[in-house]
């Protein structure tokens, strides 16, 4: 690289730094100018593209830079991070366990890396990459967080624990981290309780920047038997986030209205025979239901036997279903996309599934996808894979209607009404799909499953033509990753704590109760 060239990407790195793209763009332009053959005027293009949303231009840029200087492990990672966008599973794997030596002196391209393997769902992977990073470069905040993160996945709960507190350490006012650790374990006494809310009355900070400090202090309360202040806590992290969200529960129950409509018995009969395709890659088994009801555990005692692995969630049935359709990206699951979906062979949805998830699989005869998120789908996984399991988690709806409110990651359970008027087209659809998928449902009670667990999980694997294995009662010393709200109750055993839990706030969830019932819901 010439001495001008150098000091142009002298100037782009330091751009790189505080996001000015338009100088970072300016300056691969003229690097490039000077030297079409520059893997650096390559590789500062592609920072650019990745910037603007452009993967497929990103893609070209890495590696086009790569191809130029082999030993470009930072191009080689960020074209890795592209592939995993574009849904190219086995090009991000093999450039990642390429160049994984030679990123032993780089912490950003090691954290790069392992976030790239969590993406992927491979979070053991992940795990001794974020250590490195640290381990070369002790103290930064960002790093730490992403390793208490990846061990929280991993089931190392004390070391997520040790993370969060040293970070609160040095900074007693990030929220997020206090959310963090509030979710690590079940509170004993107030003292956490104290500092977070000392925190919010000296800070004074309006409602909408303290929705993580209102959720962990709902939490911790609860955990406390303190029902009044948790429901408290709880409802002002809900109302906060109403506040700024541009969420119309209409959206939801349309699509939902347009899924009964479209995948109808008759059409489900249709064409059914051009559904899975390729090589055998095993029996898939879907696990979902309404989000915190039970999905988890379920898919942790399956996954627990000898017979089966599991792929973890993905949404790459969704993503599948969206290239069907034809239809952009950016619209995301949205009634003309079924419709257009609908319209098309089933065989290519099957097809761009088992492309996408296979890299997860190890040959087992049966693989478990557990998206809760994904019973929106369930005709055209019923379609597209006429051999699959299909397993529906049922809870009682006041407590699986509380759980989701006390959450902050779904957008219709933010205020009572929204979530009652969900929970009611959830419904409707729950009773369409018994009606069009009849015996191949295979409905899961979740108090059933904690009343009973041996006789319910005999009964679960006999209906997967699985013979009973012990080790699906043991499910809580299955060592395999998890990346949900659950992660950390998956390490236990099992019980019942969780059951009837809504009746401690039967007077503030008395509108949501009435709601459900006046639309002929049972409440037990």
């Amino acid at each position: 690289m010439s001495q001008d060239a150098s000091q142009t990407s002298a100037v782009a790195r330091k751009a790189v730094g505080i996001r000015d793209w338009a100088t970072v763009g300016a300056c691969a332009d003229e690097i490039l100018r000077q030297d079409r053959q520059s893997p650096e005027g390559h590789f500062l293009a592609g920072l650019v593209a990745k910037a603007a949303g452009r993967p497929a231009d990103a893609v070209r840029a890495f590696s086009i830079a790569i191809k130029l200087d082999g030993d470009r492990y930072d191009a080689a990672m960020e074209l890795a991070a592209q592939y995993v966008a574009l849904l190219r599973h086995d090009d991000a794997l093999d450039l990642l366990q390429r160049y994984e030596l030679q990123l032993h002196s780089s912490p950003l391209y090691l954290d790069l890396a392992a976030q790239t393997y969590s993406r992927l769902g491979l979070y053991a992977r992940a795990w001794p990459l974020y250590r490195k990073a640290n381990q070369l470069q002790p103290g930064i905040d960002r790093l730490q967080a992403n390793l208490a993160a990846c061990a929280v996945t991993l089931g190392r709960i004390e070391e997520a624990g040790a993370i969060y507190t040293n970070l609160l350490e040095k900074n007693p006012h990030h929220q997020k981290n206090h959310y963090e650790l509030s979710r690590l374990a079940k509170a004993k006494d107030s003292q956490h309780v104290e500092q977070m809310q000392e925190i919010l009355d000296t800070t004074r900070l309006p409602a909408q920047k303290n929705i993580f400090l209102y959720y962990a202090l709902g939490k911790e309360l609860e955990d406390l038997g303190q029902w009044r202040q948790a429901f408290h806590y709880y409802k002002l992290a809900g109302d906060a986030v109403t506040a700024v969200a541009n969420y119309d529960v209409n959206t939801d129950l349309d699509l939902i209205d347009r899924i009964i409509k479209v995948c109808s018995a008759d059409w489900l009969a249709s064409g059914i025979d051009t559904g899975q395709s390729g090589e055998p890659q095993g029996t898939p088994i879907f696990i979902v239901g309404l989000p915190r009801t039970g999905t988890t555990l379920t898919e942790r005692i399956v996954s627990s036997h000898s017979q089966v692995e599991s792929a973890d969630e993905s949404f790459f049935m969704q993503i599948a279903i969206q290239r069907v359709s034809g239809l952009a990206a950016r619209q995301g699951m949205s009634p003309a996309v079924i419709e257009a979906a609908a319209k098309h062979d089933i065989g290519p949805v099957a097809q761009v599934y088992l492309q996408a998830v296979h890299y997860r699989l190890g040959g087992k005869p049966m693989f478990i996808d557990k998206l809760p998120e994904n019973v929106l789908l369930l005709g055209f996984i019923a379609k597209a894979f006429p051999h699959a399991r299909l397993i529906l988690l049922n809870r009682n709806p006041m407590d699986a209607c509380f759980a989701l409110y006390k959450q902050s990651f779904f957008k219709f359970a933010y205020t009572l009404e929204n979530l009652g008027k969900y929970y009611l087209a959830y419904d409707r659809l729950r009773r369409h799909w018994r009606a069009v998928l009849s015996d191949r449902l295979i409905e899961v009670d979740y108090e059933s499953l904690v009343a009973d667990q041996q006789g319910q999980t005999k009964m679960l694997l006999d209906k997967l033509g699985l013979e009973f294995e012990q080790a699906c009662l043991d499910f809580d010393q299955n060592q395999a990753s998890s990346a949900t709200a659950s992660a950390v109750q998956v390490r236990e055993k099992m019980h019942n704590r969780s059951v009837g839990k809504w009746k401690h706030f039967e007077q503030q969830l008395l509108p949501l109760k009435h709601q459900l019932e006046s639309a002929g819901i049972l409440i037990e």
